[in-house]
């Protein structure tokens, strides 16, 4: 979680959420949910940003990633918490001005954006380095969609349909 103040970004907490392993798949993602809806109704975000699906080495890796996703989705639309999503490269880029930066990258420049005391793990300087994405490209991002929007309207598509994907 950050707070993005005019262009001064601040941290508010990160975290790595864990479900038992030995329990079975079902209670594990239930439990993931849970604990997600716990930290959502907590710090009651104003928006989510995830990165984009990305195809893994392993087929049971990226089955796994992909129920525990979700499972975070489900959650947050639950709570009715905006998502947005972005390809990891443009994560890394946003952060560390490289969007072929290495995790060990990524997690230093998280740590000096937010000018925390320590380096955060791997997964949660993930997480803040999508937070961070968001932030910079959050303007952006609501300056384009309602250009999109009226081009597809010139058009006569409705631009449901189109934001629907």
């Amino acid at each position: 979680m950050i707070d993005c103040v005019g262009s001064e970004l601040r941290w508010v907490s990160h975290g790595v959420l864990r479900p038992i392993r030995s329990s079975a798949l079902a209670a594990r993602m239930a439990a993931l949910m849970q604990d997600l809806s716990g930290v959502i109704a907590r710090y009651r975000p104003d928006v989510a940003s995830v990165e984009d699906v990305f195809v893994s080495v392993s087929p049971r890796s990226a089955l796994v990633l992909g129920q525990a996703r979700g499972a975070a989705l489900a959650a947050l639309g639950a709570a009715a918490v905006p998502l947005v999503e972005y390809a990891p490269a443009r994560i890394k880029q946003a952060v560390s001005g490289n969007g072929r930066a290495p995790k060990e990258q990524v997690q230093r420049m998280v740590r000096r954006l937010l000018a925390l005391e320590s380096t955060p793990a791997v997964d949660a300087a993930d997480a803040l380095a999508a937070a961070i994405c968001h932030a910079h490209a959050g303007p952006l991002e609501r300056l384009r969609r309602p250009r999109a929007r009226s081009r597809a309207r010139m058009r006569g598509i409705d631009p449901r349909l189109r934001w629907a994907r």
